[in-house]
């Protein structure tokens, strides 16, 4: 699941289908072991068509779904929340949630369409666009392994990026801290620690990873492999040492991007604990010529017998 743009506050524009006695006694049993709160924007949303109702119906029908205590991640910073990996949702379960949250809006979500769906803001995306007849934003590029490798400018031993999830509204991402890595047979004597400084490193690679293949850029350009460069941080804050064998969850939104300039906002947590958090990361880059594909050439006809 990609990323999430933000939600258009705006009702909608389109006409409202009658809503009934029928309808609200349906919509009451579908989520009778939802909170109060998720029913009656269920019910404002039927009955005026008001997308801004479209966020609590679908946090409420996470809720319901959720183990007790997942709950309380919902009610704070959930949009960069994976529903599988953070949330503990298992396939069948998310298809339970998906045909509600079908059922309850009107709204159709494809199986096709659901595997780009990674996070609750990228559903939360997606059905306000299907709400509003627009169209979704295009679902997040995974790359991992050697097509990870193939893009990033960065290699081993200083490529801090085991898998990531791009799209044009945010990164994310992961890196396992093997033990192995060269720095940490210093960094300190008998007491491996990640440095505070390759954590800020790998979400500057993220960076990098986002300008290559998830920054919309003009006609017949792309940004320049040789033109990304770090510029700056700010707001840097550590909160957690991390270890071999934790698993570093970064996280990278654009905040300000305008040539030559692209300024992100970025995390890292290892599960459900912050590690490091930093307000702005700022890379400089440069758009070049994009490569004009190679056509094959023709076979040459076989002769007239």
């Amino acid at each position: 699941m990609s990323e999430s743009a933000p939600l258009n506050t705006s009702t909608a524009s389109s006409p409202v289908p009658p809503f009934t006695a029928d309808d609200e006694a349906s919509i009451r049993e579908s989520l009778r072991r939802c909170s109060s709160e998720t029913i009656e924007a269920a019910l404002a949303y039927r009955k005026t068509g008001d997308t801004r109702q479209l966020p609590v119906i679908i946090l409420g029908i996470f809720e319901r779904f959720v183990e007790p205590d997942q709950r309380p991640r919902l009610a704070k910073d959930s949009d960069d929340l994976r529903v599988i990996e953070d949330l503990g949702l298992d396939s069948l379960t998310m298809m339970e949630i998906v045909m509600l949250v079908e059922e309850v809006t009107v709204t159709k979500i494809e199986n096709t369409e659901l595997r780009g769906l990674v996070t609750i803001g990228d559903i939360k995306t997606f059905v306000d666009c299907r709400a509003r007849g627009v169209q979704p934003p295009a679902p997040a590029r995974f790359l991992a392994g050697d097509e990870l490798r193939a893009v990033m400018p960065i290699s081993a031993p200083f490529l801090f990026i085991d898998e990531a999830r791009v799209s044009a509204a945010q990164a994310t991402a992961s890196y396992r801290i093997t033990g192995q890595e060269f720095f940490l047979a210093g960094h300190f004597k008998n007491n491996p620690v990640m440095p505070a400084s390759i954590m800020l490193e790998a979400l500057g690679q993220l960076g990098v990873l986002h300008l290559l293949t998830g920054l919309p850029a003009e006609e017949g350009k792309v940004v320049g492999v040789e033109t990304i460069f770090f510029a700056s941080t700010d707001g840097v804050r550590c909160h957690r040492v991390c270890k071999p064998g934790d698993v570093l969850t970064l996280t990278l939104k654009p905040k300000r991007v305008k040539l030559p300039l692209a300024t992100f906002t970025g995390s890292i947590r290892v599960g459900q604990d912050k590690a490091v958090t930093a307000e702005e990361i700022t890379l400089t880059f440069g758009l070049v010529d994009a490569p004009v594909p190679l056509v094959a050439a023709a076979e040459p006809a076989a002769p007239v017998a």
